[in-house]
């Protein structure tokens, strides 16, 4: 939608990688050449990890258009969570070999052969294999061992391992997998973009769909974004595609920094925890004293169950400020519940009390002792009702604090 307002000839901050878009950072120009390094060794492991959307995706995808089709073959796996066995077939099957069954020997054999007719006909072989975090120890060590093919001296297989910042940690502390730290020849970790970075990013991107200057974009913007989206790409995207996306909507022709956090409250708002604010209504088959008691009560536990926020999903500050909102509700509802039945009995009170004329003309032959006693006990019903609410507001108050200073 936006892209056809403001003229682009395709949406410039699609979330899916594309090597037309990639943009060469400090730290990503640096990835590259250890990346170029590593290839030109022509064997071992090369490992390159990086937050959610750091671009490791959009790196690789740039560094295959570089490379000569006639020259290397590239086998790419996007792992789930695979066992050593299974790592075997699937690395088969990203090369195009057919293999079936459970016959590892058999897919071995087939990679094996593979391997050698590459090279034979002059070819080197890279397997790349993405969201390296999720293999399981016997998988990597798969992957060691097919690096260990050769013909005479010479390598046939090369891996890159792409990854989250835990496969960095898991390949710096297991010992399960010191034979494989043995064989990487080079590694980088993608930081996030420096925030002098972000107008140019951001600038690469527009330029790339045909942007003429509409819209015109306020240079107040720059140091939010970054901070906004802590210099990560895909973040970055998520945020611009958002804003454009308002501007068009409100055919504005100057991006601006008001625009900006208008779209960061939203996308807070859409990742804020849902408080369940359904209304608990009374057991209209209980006591109305004891079925408004357990009402609050249900309406308390609610508040108390609701989602606490974490540092990905809401700032602790606001979201319990909207959680004590809530409670100083709940407080103010049963207080008004209260003095509404009370006003009720002291008007049923004074009906009571009034001459006996007045009274035998409006209900004679009534036993007042007897109203009086009966309405005296709807007031303790009340009253216990009312300490017991109080009583759980206390104790959730209490835990709350305890937690708070934990």
């Amino acid at each position: 939608m936006y892209e056809d307002f403001y003229g682009f000839s395709e949406r410039p901050f699609q979330l899916t990688p594309d090597p037309a878009f990639y943009f060469e950072s400090v730290t990503h120009k640096k990835a590259l050449s250890y990346l170029g390094y590593g290839l030109n060794q022509g064997e071992g492991f090369v490992v390159i990890t990086g937050e959610v959307g750091a671009g490791k995706s959009t790196l690789v995808a740039h560094l295959k258009q570089k490379l000569e089709d006639d020259q290397m073959t590239v086998g790419e796996v996007v792992t789930s969570a695979l066992d050593g066995e299974e790592m075997i077939h699937v690395a088969a099957r990203s090369f195009g070999l057919d293999v079936g069954g459970n016959d590892k020997a058999g897919a071995l054999a087939a990679i094996e052969l593979f391997l050698h007719e590459e090279a034979r006909n002059g070819r080197r072989v890279l397997l790349i294999v993405d969201e390296a975090q999720n293999l399981s120890i016997s998988a990597l060590e798969e992957l060691r061992m097919l690096s260990n093919f050769q013909l005479g001296s010479h390598p046939l297989l090369q891996t890159l391992l792409l990854g989250q910042p835990e496969f960095k940690h898991l390949l710096a502390q297991s010992d399960e997998l010191e034979q494989l730290r043995q064989r990487v020849i080079a590694a980088h970790h993608l930081d996030p973009m420096q925030p002098g970075e972000i107008e140019p990013y951001v600038m690469h991107r527009l330029g790339h769909v045909g942007w003429d200057g509409n819209p015109e974009l306020d240079g107040a913007i720059w140091n939010r974004l970054h901070k906004a989206t802590g210099g990560i790409p895909r973040k970055v995207n998520q945020v611009m595609s958002r804003l454009l996306l308002l501007g068009a909507v409100e055919e504005q022709a100057v991006i601006e920094v008001d625009m900006l956090d208008a779209v960061l409250d939203e996308m807070a708002g859409d990742n804020a925890p849902q408080v369940d604010e359904q209304r608990v209504r009374p057991d209209r088959s209980l006591p109305a004293s004891e079925a408004i008691a357990r009402a609050k009560v249900d309406a308390l536990q609610n508040v108390a169950s609701a989602p606490e926020p974490t540092s990905e999903t809401a700032a602790p500050a606001p979201a319990e400020s909207g959680l004590l909102d809530l409670q100083i509700q709940a407080i103010e509802q049963a207080f008004a519940e209260r003095d509404k039945h009370m006003a009720g009995m002291r008007r049923e009170i004074e009906r009571l009390s009034a001459p006996p004329a007045t009274q035998a003309a409006s209900e004679p032959g009534s036993d007042v002792a007897a109203r009086l006693e009966q309405i005296e006990l709807r007031l303790d019903e009340q009253e216990q009702s009312l300490r017991q609410v109080l009583a759980m507001m206390i104790d959730h108050f209490e835990t709350q604090g305890t937690r708070a200073a934990a």
